[in-house]
Order: C-alpha cells, then structure tokens, then sequence
C-alpha cells in the first residue's frame, strides 16, 4: 500500500513549492513512483513539477452531474467517471499528476467524491506514495475523498500570523473524520538566525527550511523544481524532514 503525505498552509506560504520538492525527493531516493494530486483549486502544483493537466476532477464531477460524461457502449456512469479519472492523470518521469480542481457547484458530489477516493485507496497497489497538496481549508480531506493521512505537514511562514494560521488547520485536523496518523508543522522562508514566533513553542515544528533566493527565483518566473540542484540548502532540508518523519528504514523498505 501507498503512504499518502498531505501538505497544507496559507496562501503564498510556499506550500506547493515545498510539496513539489517532497515529490521529486520521494520519487529519488525512494525509487518508487508518486502519485502527485493537486488539491488546490489554483492547479500551480503541475507548474512546479512541469506537467500540464488537461483536465480536472471537478471537470468530471461536473459532467457526470449535467450527465454530458462521454461513455462508452455499455459503460455505465460509475464506469465512465472511474475511465475518465484515469485518463486525467497525467503522467511524468517516475511520478504523476492527477489535477482536483474547483469543488465549488451546485449539485452533490457525494457519490463521485466516494468513486474518486475508491480510486485513491486502488492507487496504493500502482504507487509507493501520494502526495497531496491541499489548500488550507482542507476542503478535499473533509470532503472524505480519502480515508487516511500517514503524514498531514503544515506549511507555515515564521511570524504571528504563520502561526495562528498552522494552529488552525490543525485544529481543524483534528475534527476531520478521517484518520491521520502524523502531523507537524514546517516553517518555511526561515531567514538564518532568526527566531521562530512565541506561539511556535505550542505546535508540533518537525522542522525549518531557509529563505532561498533560487527557490524564490524559480518560483518567480515559473521555473520547476527539477531545476533545483540537489545540493540546495532549502532542497536538502526539505529532504531532512522528511528522513525525519519517515524514518531512513522506512524510506528504505519501500524501495
């Protein structure tokens, strides 16, 4: 089974940046394959890892509701939206992109919301991890469109604001009904020496990545993560916390 890690945080946090970098650091040194799903509905995290979705979730859930989802001779509607998912992954060199887009509409969601977390759950025996990148409202996961989060990382800038931000997603964490095994925040565009709010001390820091001016440079003119060099400081300390949550063993079993 797939270890789904689910990155949340504030706007213009570097959330998707950051979960960009866990991907391609999952992708290398584990050497299985990632699932990368775009749960924002601003679609910047294929920017980031360089693929173009085509289409989105919300795409398909809105067609399956109007009833214009192209099917097939004898394909009923559970079949073709399961058909149409599959076809919205978009696929990279060891990882892919599955685009969720907007959630917003009229109409209920529920019965496509189950097919598409029957899809993730199946999507474990294909992938070695997932990747979900989440807005901060968390809107996918309290929409039950997976039943369990391995590692929820909160991405949060080092200032007052940064922090009551991270304790309200994990206090709204805690109220979702699904379960997630491990969560913690990690403090982005930390410049060095400078000290992290007050309010840090009462949240779960698993830890610090500095304020780069590459990383800031590529995310300026769109530039993907595989730009990066490895040895980048931000990179390899991203790469860190994520030895340290995983554990080295564990990275190592699942290659």
């Amino acid at each position: 089974m797939s270890a789904l890690i689910a990155i949340s945080g504030k706007g213009g946090s570097g959330k998707t940046t950051l979960a960009a970098m866990i991907v391609r650091h999952l992708m290398e040194r584990t050497g299985r394959s990632v699932l990368a799903v775009d749960a924002d509905p601003n679609t910047c995290l294929g920017d980031a890892l360089g693929l173009e979705p085509e289409t989105t979730v919300g795409e398909i859930r809105d067609a399956a509701i109007d009833r214009t989802l192209q099917t097939g001779p004898g394909m009923d509607r559970e079949r073709a939206v399961q058909y149409a998912i599959q076809r919205a992954v978009v696929e990279g060199g060891g990882f892919d992109l599955l685009a969720m887009g907007h959630t917003e509409g009229p109409g209920c969601y529920c019965a496509v919301n189950h097919l598409l977390r029957k899809y993730l759950d199946q999507a474990g025996g294909d992938y070695g991890w997932v990747v979900l990148d989440n807005e901060a409202g968390m809107e996918h996961l309290s929409r039950r469109t997976t039943d369990a989060v391995d590692h929820l990382i909160v991405v949060a800038e080092p200032t007052v604001l940064g922090a009551k931000t991270a304790e309200r997603i994990l206090g709204l964490a805690e109220r979702l009904p699904i379960t997630i095994r491990g969560k913690g925040v990690l403090w982005n565009k930390v410049t060095e020496g400078a000290a992290l709010p007050p309010a840090a001390d009462d949240l779960p820091t698993i830890g610090r990545v500095p304020l780069d001016d590459r990383v800031q440079e590529l995310s300026a003119r769109g530039g993907t993560v595989f730009e990066l060099d490895p040895g980048n400081v931000a990179y390899r300390a991203v790469g860190n916390v994520l030895a340290g949550i995983l554990g080295i063993e564990e990275a190592a079993q699942r290659t």
